[in-house]
């Protein structure tokens, strides 16, 4: 809130969203409004992220939409630089790089999301898709609020869940047809709790609503001539999803979840739905194995648990022998 504050861009209104906290957050966010008028508290019983964050959709009045999450704070001029490029370009979405943060140390690193070359002209990411591999940092943006209406474009609510800027993010990329990227970083990114992995039974297939939500989106929206690519996308990310968070199950689930995406892809395939000339051998090598035999997949990931290159190189001779690791070195070439 402090951060919020001491913008440079002082035109906004700062909607707090109290999501039924039982410590004093919400006392907090009052002493702000109190003492400033651009403050705006709503206190509400416990829905989870994504019904919290469309209450705060659905009460927001300004032109614009920027979010930032409760751990997290913004540089100075964040504000300032997102709208001024929103208004200059006649953006419908800003999206800007941002800092990794840790506490100790008060040590920040830059991430660059977004390169020099995508940077200060108008892109259209139904066409230029890079974007759609970054992490979905919904919060380094600036997002105009009639663009979110006419696309329908809302959080998932499912009470509890995790990952529900996934599908938020995908929706607002895969309907941008004039997208602005800035260099500068705009917010900073703490990481104290980052690593922590999933143990909860629940949380596993989280990740999995969210690409039915995607897909569930793309079916209410007539066909153009982005939509077999924009398909295409959604799943190469939903594979990547998959992977990222099969590593961060705890070790009891992991079979289970990979049983789930073989089911999952393996319905596409037979809808006709899996465009395969478009998938590198290496990301079809892994893909055609996990639907075929997921223990055996599970079990040469397992075997190579490092995150060196002499593991990952193991884990492809252990997958499809020479031919899988020159695939992979392949996949690794061209990424």
């Amino acid at each position: 809130l402090d951060s919020l504050r001491a913008q440079t861009f002082s035109d906004f209104e700062a909607i707090c969203l109290n999501d039924g906290s039982t410590d004093s957050s919400s006392a907090i966010a009052h002493e702000y409004a109190a003492a400033d008028a651009r403050f705006r508290v709503i206190d509400k019983p416990n829905s989870g992220y994504g019904a919290t964050m469309n209450v705060g959709l659905d009460a927001a009045r300004g032109a614009f939409i920027a979010i930032l999450e409760s751990d997290d704070f913004m540089y100075p001029n964040a504000l300032e630089l997102l709208h001024n490029a929103a208004v200059s370009h006649d953006a419908q979405v800003v999206k800007g790089n941002f800092s990794f943060y840790w506490t100790q140390g008060n040590r920040d690193e830059l991430h660059r999301m977004v390169e020099g070359g995508m940077c200060g002209r108008i892109v259209d990411t139904r066409e230029d898709m890079h974007i759609f591999f970054q992490k979905p940092s919904i919060w380094s943006g600036l997002y105009r609020r009639d663009f979110l209406e006419h696309n329908a474009i809302r959080f998932l609510e499912t009470p509890g869940a995790s990952y529900q800027d996934t599908s938020f993010s995908f929706k607002i990329w895969a309907a941008a047809s004039r997208a602005v990227f800035l260099e500068e970083p705009l917010v900073h990114y703490r990481q104290d709790n980052e690593a922590s992995s999933v143990n909860s039974k629940g949380k596993v297939f989280c990740v999995c609503d969210e690409y039915a939500e995607i897909n569930r989106w793309l079916d209410g929206r007539a066909r153009n001539g982005h939509s077999d690519a924009l398909r295409h996308m959604a799943q190469i990310s939903q594979y990547n999803a998959y992977l990222w968070n099969l590593d961060r199950l705890a070790p009891e689930f992991k079979l289970e979840f990979l049983r789930r995406m073989g089911e999952e892809f393996r319905a596409y395939d037979e809808a006709g739905a899996l465009r395969w000339d478009e998938w590198s051998g290496w990301r079809s090598l892994n893909l055609k194995t996990i639907m075929d035999d997921p223990e055996k997949y599970l079990r040469a990931r397992n075997r190579s648990n490092d995150s060196g290159a002499a593991a990952k190189a193991l884990f492809a001779l252990r997958l499809g022998g020479p031919k899988a690791l020159i695939q992979a070195i392949a996949g690794r070439t061209k990424r």
